[in-house]
């Protein structure tokens, strides 16, 4: 058996590159094109990638990225982003995710960032770790030739069909304000768009290359894949207004060849609304997203916005590292106060809990039914409950 002082946990270098490689393809099942790893590497951040290591043996792997995420009112706030998390298949169960975490987190705090953010291939992992998952992507499938939008529907036109490499600028232009609106949006770097609109074979999953569809307002990228019928995988669409979100679907929805049209998105997408039957968009998934950690509590509530005033005092417990505390937030007009406190606690609840409400995706109100955030003032969380919602609906920018 492995022990712990075997272990290292240092920074991963350029000479790792070709074990990293080769761990992530066994984790991950598949290798990754070096065209396709290489913008990801671009965006970690200084010192934000370590390694494990028994003897001369990579055996586990992470890093951050140095990403920057909007939260409800529209704050832009410096964010963690958690990526290529392995441990090695001969390793496991032997707390090497928990050395590595440790230090990672440790370098995370360091650095100041308010929130460490992470997409999960499981979803039992990371709770532990005070991340709770604050987005959800819901799976919609629309049986196209049944689908027919409602009179009230907006009807405006304007949509274009175009190359997507043709209209580079304007895509990122769209994204652009659409983040900025839109919690859990991230800015997205040229390196990416890059990635994107390479299209490359090995990232088509089977489906055609790009198709794309422009407006004004908003703009959607999608595949055809081809079997017994003809199936629309929208790949991304980014619309600022309703209008150019229902411009885009009446034009999905003309494809007079395709059986489906298939789109991950978030619950409040209004697309079943525009429709005379709204079963015809059916709900094929619903699954997390983007998960976060508040690294500090205070700062991070301090950065967002508030539908409500409030007034309470909140008991948070971190069982990973030393970020809980009895934190006083004091909520009026939208802006918030938080300090720590010695003040008796009101709410009583996890990190993990308060950073799946943060974005206003998971309400307290359901947390509380579940003995996962606790008051004897019923009033109190009904209240909270108001303020964290978030009237604009939260979703991930993208997977990283």
């Amino acid at each position: 058996m492995v022990r712990v002082t075997e272990w290292s946990v240092r920074s991963a270098t350029e000479d790792d590159q070709a074990a990293i490689a080769r761990l992530e393809a066994t984790c991950f099942g598949a290798y990754l094109d070096p065209e396709s790893r290489r913008p990801w590497q671009v965006m970690v951040a200084d010192g934000g990638s370590v390694v494990v290591c028994d003897g001369s043996e990579i055996i586990g792997m992470a890093c951050y990225l140095d990403l920057e995420m909007t939260v409800p009112g529209g704050a832009v706030v410096p964010t963690a982003g958690l990526s290529g998390v392995a441990v090695a298949p001969t390793h496991r169960r032997r707390g090497v995710l928990r050395a590595m975490y440790h230090e990672l987190h440790d370098r995370i705090a360091r650095a100041g960032y308010p929130i460490a953010a992470l997409t999960a291939s499981e979803g039992g992992i990371y709770g532990r770790f005070g991340y709770g998952p604050a987005t959800i992507e819901r799976g919609l499938s629309v049986q196209r030739r049944f689908a027919q939008f409602h009179p009230k529907a907006p009807d405006g036109g304007q949509v274009r069909l175009v190359r997507p490499g043709d209209h580079r600028e304007q895509l990122i232009d769209i994204y652009e304000r659409w983040r900025h609106l839109t919690p859990g949006g991230l800015a997205r770097p040229d390196t990416l768009w890059d990635d994107l609109l390479a299209d490359r074979e090995g990232d088509r999953d089977g489906g055609t290359a790009w198709f794309g569809l422009l407006h004004p307002d908003g703009c959607a990228l999608y595949r055809v894949r081809h079997g017994d019928t003809m199936v629309a995988r929208v790949e991304a669409l980014t619309a600022v207004t309703p209008q150019a979100h229902a411009a885009l679907w009446r034009t999905l929805l003309g494809l007079d060849l395709m059986e489906q049209v298939q789109i991950d998105t978030h619950p409040a997408d209004p697309l079943p609304y525009l429709l005379i039957d709204s079963r015809q968009a059916r709900t094929t998934s619903a699954v997390d997203a983007l998960w976060l950690r508040l690294m500090d509590v205070p700062a991070a509530l301090q950065a967002r916005r508030y539908l409500a005033d409030l007034s309470v005092v909140m008991n948070v417990r971190d069982g990973f590292r030393s970020d809980g505390g009895c934190f006083a937030l004091e909520v009026q007009d939208g802006k918030a106060r938080c300090v720590p406190t010695d003040a008796q606690a009101d709410l009583e609840l996890d990190l993990d809990v308060l950073s799946s409400i943060y974005l206003g995706v998971h309400n307290v109100l359901d947390l509380a039914a579940a003995d996962r955030i606790r008051s004897r003032d019923r009033s109190l969380l009904v209240q909270a409950d108001l303020a964290f919602r978030s009237d604009v609906p939260a979703e991930l920018g993208f997977h990283f």
